[in-house]
């Protein structure tokens, strides 16, 4: 053991030898520092840590933010987080991307140890006599300040100086200059700082908003040719451009294109992914490389490169942006097996293994193996990703990423971010909660989650919080379906559970997703039991012919495009760390809200979890997350009806799913709110 009385011993240990005083558990900090905490631009970041001293003399602490070109910003002061004795808090705003650091300077309070014993010892009775020291002591202090202070604060300052040494007037007299609610509240504003004691710097990587807010849409640009002769034709760039005028009057922000890629023929797969294909099947478009070309080429049947620019320029005038689907697999006729086998697993017959997650098989798909020439593998990747970006993709969503090691991710996102800062990775990780978390850790910028898969009130309840918790380095996007995934609920919950999980993922998460057939209700499975669409897109052309649904009025087209107005216009829905769910007693119903520091903007849902019956219920909201008392009362207005009503913490409710299965209330409150700082 290490000689703690030993000064060089306790800074070998500690690495400082200035901690005065006490800093522990600092947030956001991302598994001890070894990763960046994350924000946005523009977010309001909570940041907090436990602040004390031995004794009772008084602390304080400020956050000292600097920004990714090295400028410190001016001081913010924590202030107590009343929740927790000596956890502080405070909430800063990024105004640019980037990297970011910030550390916690605690320091000791004389002005504010002052203040308190005058106050107490007054309280007890005691006299100037007893005081002498402790009114000397004060002006000292201020002098201290005023001697910064502008010419009109001076003569204030000296002002009450000059009162606490005054002899001659009364006890009440002499303190009060001092104890002047202004003047407190500039010796707050203007302190003195003994002992300041520093944190290290802690990272925060700022992206752009789209990392948190946005809304996706994903579809197969090849299902979008014509129908001749009640065949599918295959689409091209130019056909699904036509489809970007709609997707952007639903309010969409990002169009997610699966791959693009030429599409093996090699085991190609036939349609409901069997193996013996037709000759005019399209196979699957995971199934990426053919003599045609790889990943950094286009499917030849889609259009060329250039065709493909052009979409990416069509889709930014209109508003949005393109995601591409960033495979790193191949086809078995892939370029790179031929140029580079000693990048694929060869099992003991010589055959190169393809790749299996029992019970399903993909004879079409041949797997990376990131062991084997690292080297090569990690620069081809690197390359490819910059075709893209220079094509003006700025958003990737990635296959199965927790398929692939974890340090080329490090390796890889962050080298892209070195020059593009502005691209974002989506990890498609459907996996265990601890790769999922790690994947975000190690620098993706959003991920899937298991919303999908969350059905009752409890488990949503449980997910929202544990997502809320980890805001500050995971971003969930809640996709309501996928080419892979049909969830039950959806395949017999009719036409109301689409209303409902639409609602749920658009008002709990900043970021969510709809699969192209969501708005037509599309919940045929391709088996009893199975989350496989029948038909499934995957490995077929599916034209869909929008207009006539439409005009049938079987379309959810007018409600997803709802749900994108009220999340534009209301910030509070494009954040994460304010989430808060209340206590509703009807297990079916959930009821949660979301507040925006920034703009003093509320959301208060109220969603029925049941698509077949009438559900009633009585809240009991917790009030103090608007910033108000229990027994206020405030007007609500239902965003989907235009209705308005009076409320308060309790609270009647009635969803008849077939009508309207949620409330989305905007709030108004009697008077001007201060907001809480968000809490991580």
């Amino acid at each position: 053991m290490p000689d703690l009385r030993d000064l060089a011993s306790v800074i070998a240990m500690t690495g400082r030898a200035d901690l005065r005083l006490g800093i522990t558990d600092v947030a956001p900090v991302v598994s001890c520092g070894s990763f960046s905490a994350r924000a946005v631009v523009g977010e309001h970041v909570p940041i907090t840590a436990t602040v004390f001293r031995e004794g009772h003399d008084a602390v304080a602490a400020d956050v000292v933010v600097v920004d990714p070109d090295g400028n410190p910003g001016p001081l913010t002061r924590m202030a107590p987080y009343s929740q927790e004795p000596d956890r502080w808090l405070a909430s800063v705003v990024p105004d640019r991307e980037g990297r970011w650091t910030f550390r916690i300077e605690a320091w000791s309070d004389p002005l504010a140890t002052w203040h308190h014993a005058v106050e107490v010892k007054i309280e007890a009775g005691q006299g100037p006599e007893e005081l002498a020291n402790d009114l000397e002591e004060g002006a000292r202090l201020i002098e201290q300040v005023a001697a910064g202070a502008d010419a009109g604060w001076r003569d204030r300052l000296t002002d009450a100086v000059v009162a606490l040494r005054d002899a001659g007037r009364g006890l009440p007299e002499r303190v009060a200059p001092a104890l002047a609610p202004v003047v407190q509240d500039y010796l707050h504003d203007h302190p003195v700082r003994e002992l300041v004691t520093s944190t290290a710097d802690h990272e925060v990587w700022v992206d752009r908003p789209r990392a948190l807010y946005g809304s996706w849409y994903e579809f197969f640009p090849r299902s979008t040719g014509p129908v001749v002769g009640g065949v599918a034709t295959h689409g091209t760039f130019t056909t699904a451009a036509d489809r970007l005028p709609a997707v952007a009057e639903m309010g969409f922000d990002v169009v997610y294109l699966p791959p693009i890629h030429p599409i093996g023929t090699v085991n190609r797969k036939g349609r409901n992914n069997t193996l013996t294909p037709e000759p005019d099947d399209v196979g699957s478009p995971w199934a990426i490389g053919s003599a045609d070309g790889g990943h950094d080429a286009v499917h030849p049947q889609l259009g060329t490169m250039e065709d493909f620019r052009a979409f990416v320029d069509r889709t930014r005038e209109l508003g949005m942006e393109v995601a591409l689907d960033f495979a790193l697999q191949a086809a078995p006729d892939h370029p790179w097996v031929a140029s580079h086998p000693e990048w694929f697993t060869t099992r003991p017959d010589g055959t190169i293994a393809y790749a299996e997650n029992p019970p399903k098989k993909y004879q079409d798909i041949y797997p990376v193996n990131f062991d084997n020439d690292p080297e090569g593998i990690y620069a081809e990747c690197r390359r490819v990703l910059q075709v893209w970006i220079d094509a003006g993709v700025k958003i990737f969503r990635v296959d199965n990423p927790h398929t692939k090691p974890l340090n080329f991710w490090h390796w890889l996102i962050w080298d892209v971010k070195r020059s593009h800062p502005d691209v974002l990775f989506l990890a498609e990780a459907f996996t265990r909660p601890a790769m999922m978390h790690q994947l975000a850790r190690v620098g993706y910028t959003q991920s899937y989650t298991y919303f999908t898969w969350r059905t009752e009130r409890g488990e949503l309840e449980e997910y929202g919080r544990a997502l809320a918790s980890t805001a500050h380095y995971m971003r969930p996007n809640f996709f309501v379906n996928t080419p892979d995934i049909l969830h039950a609920s959806l395949q017999f919950g009719g036409p109301p559970m689409f209303r409902i999980r639409a609602v749920l993922a658009s008002m709990m998460s900043p970021t969510w997703g709809v699969y192209s057939g969501y708005e037509l209700f599309e919940h045929v499975a391709v088996r009893p039991g199975s989350e496989e669409y029948l038909d499934t897109e995957k490995f077929q052309l599916r034209p869909r012919d929008f207009a006539a649904a439409e005009a049938s009025g079987r379309s959810l087209v007018p409600y997803l495009t709802r749900l994108n107005e009220i999340r534009r216009a209301h910030p509070a829905l494009q954040q994460l760390r304010t989430l808060r769910f209340h206590p509703i007693d009807n297990p079916n119903l959930l009821c949660f809200s979301k507040t925006d520091p920034g703009s003093q903007d509320a959301v208060l849902v109220v969603v029925t979890l049941e698509s077949h019956n009438r559900q009633i219920g009585t809240t009991a909201l917790d009030l103090a997350a608007f910033g108000l008392d229990w027994h206020e009362r405030f007007t609500v207005r239902d965003e989907l009806s235009g209705a308005t009503y009076d409320w308060g913490q309790f609270n009647y409710v009635e969803l008849d799913p077939y009508h309207e299965p949620a409330h989305v209330f905007s709030l108004s409150f009697p008077r001007p709110v201060t907001w809480p700082p968000p809490v991580p």
